[in-house]
């Protein structure tokens, strides 16, 4: 977390990121895992291995089924801005 200095104002500024793993199901719908704070040296010939374990395990059953391969891969960064910081009582 930084602390920076904006209009003479302190905000804290907080940066996360999350892996979210998209999988294909039997229904023809998306089904999504989402991973927080992934491994910064991450690759996609890991990901996808253990994207490929688990669909050939079937551990997962979704409202449309069984999961049938994979959709996507992404990792997602958010920057939040926290403009207030309510007074404690």
């Amino acid at each position: 977390m930084k602390i920076q200095r904006k209009g003479g104002e302190l905000m804290a500024t907080t940066n996360t990121k999350v892996i979210r793993l998209s999988f294909a199901t039997e229904g023809g719908k998306t089904f999504s895992i989402t991973i927080p704070t992934p491994r910064e040296d991450l690759n996609q010939a890991e990901v996808l291995a253990v994207m490929n374990t688990i669909v050939s395990s079937n551990v997962f059953l979704t409202t449309s089924g069984a999961l049938t391969g994979i959709r996507d891969i992404k990792v997602i960064g958010t920057v939040t801005d926290d403009l207030f910081d309510p007074p404690q009582a």
